[in-house]
């Protein structure tokens, strides 16, 4: 528990990446919809390639199968039912694109803010083991969060949510890394059982998001960008994750 403060230090700033990509598309201004459409699979094509390549092999290595299976299970259906809920409305008229949009953006930064727990969770285990692989890990989520807040940014910015709001829930969602680091050193004899679990929880909630928001979205008005940026996406952030282990 002696580097405490070095883990808390190193996963927020991991964290921050996240308030740092909504920055940059705020202050883009308002980009064309083809490159927004383009951003949006660009978003889905990394968070494919965290699941795939990161996320749900390292679940599968830390924990029993039953356990990675539930996980993932659980969090399709925990991002079903927020996807349910912030689609309720009074109007009884379908979700306008506006809508959709802000729907999106939301749900999206709930799956990163999932997605950052068992991030810190590792950083602080790993950083606990040996000082060096933490710091790695760290550059590794570093990495991947600055995609995820542009992620966040974008279908928001489309909604036309004001910047601040936009940038304020970034910061609210960069502080869940820390908290993960947190919940990894307070439960540093037991993590490897849940860390299986929430990364593949965090796993499920990403693979929903992906099918059923970012791509459907970023491919109403522009299809070939979105494959282009989808592919792009998936194998720029592939190689990263397999150049950087977590």
């Amino acid at each position: 528990m002696h580097d405490m403060f070095e883990i808390i230090w190193i996963s927020t700033i991991a964290g921050l990446a996240t308030t740092l990509g909504s920055l940059l598309v705020l202050l883009f201004g308002k980009p064309q919809e083809r490159i927004l459409a383009s951003l949006l699979a660009g978003a889905g094509g990394v968070m494919l390639a965290v699941v795939s390549v990161d996320l749900l092999p390292s679940a599968w290595e830390t924990g029993p199968p039953l356990q990675v299976g539930i996980g993932f299970i659980l969090g399709l259906l925990f991002m079903f039912l927020a996807d349910n809920r912030l689609n309720v409305s009074t109007n009884t008229l379908p979700l306008s694109r506006r809508q959709r949009l802000k729907r999106t953006g939301l749900l999206v930064a709930t799956g990163i803010a999932l997605h950052d727990i068992p991030e810190g969770m590792a950083i602080a285990v790993s950083q606990e083991a040996a000082p060096n692989l933490g710091l790695l890990i760290a550059f590794a989520i570093t990495l991947h969060n600055l995609p995820e807040g542009m992620a966040t940014a974008a279908p928001l910015k489309m909604a036309q949510i004001r910047g601040w709001k936009i940038l304020l829930l970034n910061v609210g969602i960069a502080f869940f890394t820390p908290l993960g680091a947190l919940l990894g050193l307070f439960a540093l004899e037991s993590v490897q059982n849940s860390l299986a679990f929430f990364l593949a929880f965090a796993a499920g909630a990403m693979t929903f998001l992906v099918f059923a928001e970012l791509m459907p979205l970023s491919r109403e008005r522009h299809p070939h960008y979105a494959l282009l940026g989808g592919v792009v996406g998936f194998i720029l952030f592939a190689l990263i994750s397999l150049l950087h282990p977590a």
